[in-house]
């Protein structure tokens, strides 16, 4: 499992560094490799076993609709494996940070089963708006047995 928020920047060859605690969740499975996509407005890495599971869930569930066809054409095409070099750093193809307006600033945050790569900026926006409405967010823990 991935948590926490860690504050990095994007080098000139387009590489950042994946938090050291996520290293090591990664290497504990013996396969460090990252399937890379846009999902929600940023970059999503999932470990490669997860991304085989997601396939799997899509593969299962039967007929679908058009719009759920067109995500998954959009979701599909950004996927990228990624493998972290020798100094815990991946490689994010431009067409992904494109898409997720990152420039140079990022947030990298463990979500789960999947770590999420934020443009600053956007990430900051986030946290915003998830935490103005004090009462949604009372709402939110209650639902979620918090």
């Amino acid at each position: 499992m991935f948590a926490g928020r860690y504050e990095y920047s994007i080098d000139d060859k387009s590489r950042v560094s994946i938090p050291a605690k996520f290293r090591e969740a990664l290497s504990s499975s013996a396969d460090s490799r990252l399937i890379l996509t846009n999902l929600d407005g940023c970059i999503v890495a999932y470990p490669y076993q997860e991304w085989l599971n997601i396939q799997d869930k899509v593969s299962a569930s039967g007929p679908m609709r058009k719009e759920t066809r067109a995500f998954l054409r959009y979701f599909y095409s950004g996927a990228t494996e990624c493998t972290l070099d020798k100094l815990g750093r991946i490689l994010i193809p431009q067409a992904l940070k494109t898409d997720a307006h990152i420039q140079k600033n990022v947030v990298i945050v463990g979500v789960g089963k999947k770590i999420e790569v934020w443009a600053k900026e956007k990430w900051e926006e986030l946290v915003r708006l998830a935490t103005a409405d004090p009462d949604q967010i009372a709402d939110i823990v209650s639902e979620l047995g918090l």
